[in-house]
């Protein structure tokens, strides 16, 4: 098995094989609370034109996401696993953009698979590749808006990386750098209420759900709960 650690739109757009497309902070991690409460999927988009025509073909459809990290004018939840976290979407069809997570997903044409790949589903994604066995994993961190790395997504893909390989890293290590590093900080800062400490301490709740989260095409691009067996 070839391991690839690639990053941000440009790693997205190379991405071969099984991709997984890292985003901790906060898309991925919002999607598996999302999935474990119950809703049929989450539809990844590009921009807020196309999620807003979504909505207007399906209204009774729920939007979620954000720009520069508040939730959208008109959209139903942020970008915020707190915000969720209690939220029974049984049922429901999710509408998802964001300025990360989302853009890695619609630019990753050429891989085979795609699942999505945060702290809370990092040993499920494990789990997954050691029984799926490809032969090409490529790890893409999309880090901030796509375009600057971030230590938390960095992190994440060394993460699985190394626990393919048998090496299990100190992970209360990893916390203490990602909490130390502007991306984890601004969680702590009261002039950015869009950040939540408790988004912080939820995205960072290791191996919390025992499922991953797979990309898959229907009528559109759908993120689906694959349970392991």
């Amino acid at each position: 098995m070839r391991v690839d650690r690639l990053r941000l739109l440009s790693g997205a757009k190379e991405a071969k094989g099984l991709a997984v497309i890292i985003d901790v902070f906060r898309a991925f991690t919002t999607d598996a609370y999302v999935l474990a409460n119950g809703a049929q999927g989450i539809i990844p988009v590009g921009s807020l034109e196309e999620a807003f025509k979504l909505k207007r073909i399906n209204p009774h459809w729920i939007l979620i996401g954000e720009r520069g990290g508040r939730r959208v004018e008109g959209f139903d939840y942020g970008n915020s696993p707190y915000e969720i976290k209690d939220v029974d979407f049984a049922g429901k069809n999710v509408i998802q953009t964001t300025e990360a997570g989302t853009q890695g997903i619609v630019n990753a044409r050429n891989a085979d698979e795609i699942v999505l790949g945060s702290f809370v589903v990092a040993g499920a994604i494990v789990k997954y590749i050691e029984a799926t066995e490809p032969e090409t994993v490529t790890l893409v961190a999309m880090g901030s808006r796509g375009i600057e790395p971030s230590i938390e997504d960095e992190l994440c893909a060394y993460y699985i990386e190394e626990s393919i390989l048998g090496r299990i890293p100190n992970f209360e290590e990893m916390k203490g750098l990602i909490r130390e590093a502007p991306s984890g900080a601004k969680f702590f800062d009261p002039k950015q209420p869009q950040y939540k400490q408790e988004d912080f301490q939820m995205s960072l709740e290791l191996d919390r759900f025992d499922f991953v989260m797979k990309v898959v095409k229907e009528d559109h691009w759908n993120i689906v709960k694959v349970p392991l067996t």
